[in-house]
């Protein structure tokens, strides 16, 4: 099913820059569907577009599998992911090892190597903030059921309807196997993306709902979020992931990537989020706020 899917993926990503210029002196940044990826994609593109003489093309929209599988196949060149996503996700390490309680250290460092031996990409550094999955429920609803942790949402998790997106509710780091070792159930669980979430849980359309930690509308909303006291989200910091030929062809790249190093933390990337989310910013314009704020570009 895993490598229908990959091929499925291919073929999806090979249809989305059909017609995109792959010259020796171009690159394709890659960006997922949602806030938080449309800035960083953006601050990758400016950032490279003031900083080389590489022509840049950005392309979004595009889900976790879709895009691995375009920087694994070359047709994109560079993008930001999440350990947690590249560990769990993509390189399956949840299927192949018997304990999952590894450090958010050695989920970096695995991740890291078996990115470049398998896949021959370059991951660097972390971003500085971690995006990880949270799930979060109104003020009251957590007053009324004294809900301060997942386990305590697992004794009243049956009255309550769930919203995320597809990812979540399917892939081996979401939903299935956190019911599994929480022992919990949703009356029901339906697909809700983007700032959709929000929406319905403010109209009580859910009770519960899938959320990031740099969320801004997390800010909006006033929002509990439920510890995960089993801990079973890892950790999902932000890398940047480079074709190794790309890097080893363009050099400069990685002194100009390694510029965002330390840059982005949680409060500043919930900040940036917030801008776009809350106070209906364009992504583009928030980014370029962002670089030239930090020196980055002029």
């Amino acid at each position: 099913m895993r490598k229908l899917w990959a091929i499925l993926a291919f073929m999806l990503v090979c249809a989305v820059i059909a017609g995109c210029s792959r010259s020796d002196g171009s690159v394709v940044i890659g960006a997922k569907d949602y806030t938080e990826q449309y800035i960083l994609g953006n601050i990758l593109a400016l950032l490279i577009e003031e900083n080389t003489n590489l022509d840049v093309s950005l392309k979004t929209d595009l889900g976790s599998d879709i895009l691995f599988a375009g920087v694994t196949r070359d047709t994109i060149d560079i993008y930001i992911d999440y350990t947690g996503t590249i560990y769990a996700n993509h390189l399956n390490f949840y299927d192949r090892l018997p304990d999952d309680s590894v450090s958010a250290d050695e989920i970096f460092n695995m991740s890291q190597r078996a990115l470049m031996d398998e896949y021959n990409i370059l991951m660097l550094d972390k971003l500085g903030f971690n995006n990880t999955y949270a799930l979060a429920v109104q003020v009251e609803t957590a007053a009324q059921n004294n809900l301060s942790t997942i386990s305590d949402l697992a004794r009243v998790s049956s009255d309550f309807i769930f919203g995320g997106g597809n990812e979540i509710l399917s892939r081996s780091d979401g939903i299935p196997q956190l019911k599994i070792l929480y022992d919990m159930s949703f009356k029901n669980e339906i697909v809700l993306n983007g700032n959709d979430r929000y929406f319905a849980i403010g109209n009580d359309e859910v009770q519960v709902i899938e959320a990031f930690s740099t969320d801004g509308m997390l800010l909006e909303y006033s929002l509990v979020v439920l510890q995960d006291d089993k801990n079973f989200f890892p950790p999902y910091h932000a890398v940047t992931l480079i074709r190794d030929e790309v890097a080893q062809k363009h050099p400069e790249l990685i002194d100009v990537l390694n510029k965002l190093t330390g840059l982005l933390n949680d409060d500043t990337m919930r900040s940036l989020n917030y801008k776009v989310d809350v106070r209906g910013h364009d992504p583009k314009d928030v980014a370029e706020e962002f670089l030239r704020e930090n020196n980055l570009i002029r």
